[in-house]
């Protein structure tokens, strides 16, 4: 129960707060150039991979309107930034799931986020989509677990299906291009990240408003 109070604590505070600021405990060892793949109504939220964040504070956003996963988290100032965006490829069909294999991606409920559990290396792991290629590389290097009311769902590598991000193809899971996997993992993943995964009906949550291009 005192972790969800921490989670929900973190959560309420990046509402809150603006997207500007400079100074805090850790930072990006690179800048990132991944591009956002927005749907073409929704406004570009401005990157900040080089800022100084506290590593605590940070999250994942993940859109299925939108197809993208981004990192924010917050500086001394109290400030949200964003720190990196990737496009993904979501569960085939769309909705929130509501059992094991009806090809959808499950949302997280409001003011309660998923989180990364487990950060495993997926560099041998085989799967059989039954589509005739037989068991197949297919997670990239990691496998990024979360805790959902399903089993078996996290943030994984595309291999062998890299042409399907951006995209609807995967049975669940959320998929990232390979050399996004092994970056997301390497700057910003942690185990007990808060994750969020908005519906297809779902805009840009408060604090991501205050992060946009102007």
């Amino acid at each position: 129960m005192k972790a969800k109070a921490y989670l929900i604590t973190i959560l309420a505070g990046l509402m809150l707060v603006s997207c500007n600021g400079n100074k805090s405990h850790s930072t990006a060892n690179t800048s990132d150039s991944t591009a956002i793949t927005h749907a073409a109504d929704t406004p570009r939220i401005v990157l900040q991979p080089n800022v100084p964040y506290d590593t605590a504070s940070s999250l994942i956003v993940v859109s299925k309107r939108d197809l993208t996963l981004t990192v924010y988290a917050r500086n001394d100032s109290g400030d949200t930034i964003a720190l990196a965006s990737y496009p993904v490829c979501m569960g085939q069909n769309k909705g929130d799931k509501e059992k094991s294999g009806d090809m959808r991606t499950p949302e997280s409920p409001a003011g309660h986020p998923f989180t990364i559990t487990m950060i495993q290396d997926a560099s041998s792991w085989k799967h059989d989509f039954g589509d005739g290629r037989g068991s197949i590389l297919s997670y990239g290097h990691w496998f990024l677990r979360l805790k959902t009311p399903f089993n078996g769902i996290g943030i994984h590598g595309s291999t062998n299906n890299e042409g399907t991000v951006p995209g609807r193809a995967s049975e669940g899971c959320i998929r990232l291009l390979d050399k996004d996997i092994i970056t997301l993992k390497e700057r910003y993943a942690r185990v007990g990240m808060p994750v969020i995964v908005k519906g297809e009906e779902q805009g840009l949550l408060p604090f991501e408003q205050k992060c946009l291009a102007h």
